[in-house]
């Protein structure tokens, strides 16, 4: 029997048709195919488009398992399914995802509206909780904020004195303020990611000071980010094999093809032991930071790849001409910079040093 070339989809021959196919990282039932072939129509189908985004996350939010529950890898082939589809629907998804696995962590409902999570850092001052009685109070500007003028609630980062801690936020307070004009992005250009300002914004604390990085879902939310690299990095893969479809390949155009695939072997190869390990308890504390610089590492360096070969070998034809592919290899490179490239490598250096059994 053939080998299925990486990213191998369901062989339902109308959905190939319609190019769309979803990423398998385990062995599903035929219940979860289904389940993802259809979600990955839906993304594809949403074709960059927010609000179309937004219903899908909402609908996925209460029918996709979180990370650890032992189907973990079914989890993850979702988000590489859907960005190998859309990487605009996965920006959506992915952090909407992550905030109901967070809310679950801290014995937290969600509900039913559409979630972020704004946990980044950004220059000046940063936002500020004061407490005031049982609840708290938010003030100040929150930068990287992905979509704070169109989401319902989110999961926000601040200050309380010198410890930073997690709130829950409605979004629709009339304090919550989008500041326009700053997000110039190409890339995930329709996913604005500009700053929010706050003005007496009441919040709910989520878990204590610091619970939010201590937390084992920290690591496992960012292996689910590699995840959805891996998804737009077969979207590209599978943009180059269509083009054999039209001019037979060379030897360059081979050589292309055979290191893409192998790159993204390894990739997912990483992804599905992440997926095992996570499920069988074994990625909790250093581990699971550990397992997640390594994966993010193996597959962000595979996407980068992945991104220049496709360059090479399809020339300039397609980022002029083909709208999806422009789209995906600009969304696809501002996504990466997710990636702490050098700074993750040099983490990754301490923590073997610091306890050298653990590596090779």
């Amino acid at each position: 029997m053939r080998a299925q070339p990486v990213g191998q989809m369901t062989d339902d021959k109308a959905t190939a048709r319609r190019g769309v196919r979803c990423i398998e990282l385990a062995d599903l039932t035929n219940e979860q195919r289904s389940e993802l072939t259809e979600l990955t129509e839906q993304a594809h189908a949403s074709g960059g488009d927010v609000r179309g985004a937004l219903e899908l996350a909402r609908a996925a939010g209460t029918r996709l398992p979180h990370p650890g529950g032992g189907v973990t890898a079914y989890l993850w082939s979702a988000l590489a399914s859907v960005a190998a589809a859309d990487l605009t629907v996965a920006r959506v998804l992915e952090p909407h995802l992550d905030a109901h696995a967070i809310l679950e962590q801290a014995g937290e409902e969600a509900g039913d509206g559409a979630w972020g999570v704004f946990a980044a850092e950004g220059p000046g001052e940063p936002l500020r909780a004061t407490r005031h009685g049982e609840a708290y109070v938010l003030d100040g500007r929150k930068h990287w904020c992905s979509l704070g003028g169109e989401l319902d609630g989110a999961l926000v980062s601040a200050w309380v004195g010198r410890e930073r801690q997690l709130f829950a936020v409605d979004l629709h307070h009339p304090g919550v303020k989008a500041v326009a004009g700053t997000w110039v992005a190409r890339g995930l250009a329709a996913v604005d990611s500009g700053p929010l300002d706050l003005d007496e914004v009441p919040a709910t604390a989520v878990g204590a000071p610091g619970w939010y990085l201590e937390r084992p879902g920290f690591a496992w939310g960012a292996i689910g980010v590699a995840a959805v690299w891996f998804g737009g990095a077969v979207g590209l893969a599978r943009r180059m094999v269509a083009a054999s479809g039209t001019r037979e390949p060379d030897q360059v155009a081979l050589m292309h093809l055979g290191a893409v695939d192998a790159r993204l072997h390894a990739a997912r190869a990483v992804l599905q032991q992440a997926a095992t390990a996570l499920d069988a308890g074994e990625l909790a504390g250093p581990a699971g930071w550990r397992a997640a610089l390594r994966a993010r590492e193996v597959v962000a360096g595979a996407c980068e790849d992945v991104l220049r070969r496709a360059a090479h070998g399809l020339g300039p034809g397609p980022l002029a001409t083909d709208e999806e592919h422009a789209r995906r290899v600009a969304d696809l490179e501002l996504y990466l910079r997710q990636w702490h490239a050098e700074r993750d490598q040099a983490s990754l250096g301490r923590l073997l040093l610091d306890d050298p059994g653990s590596g090779w």
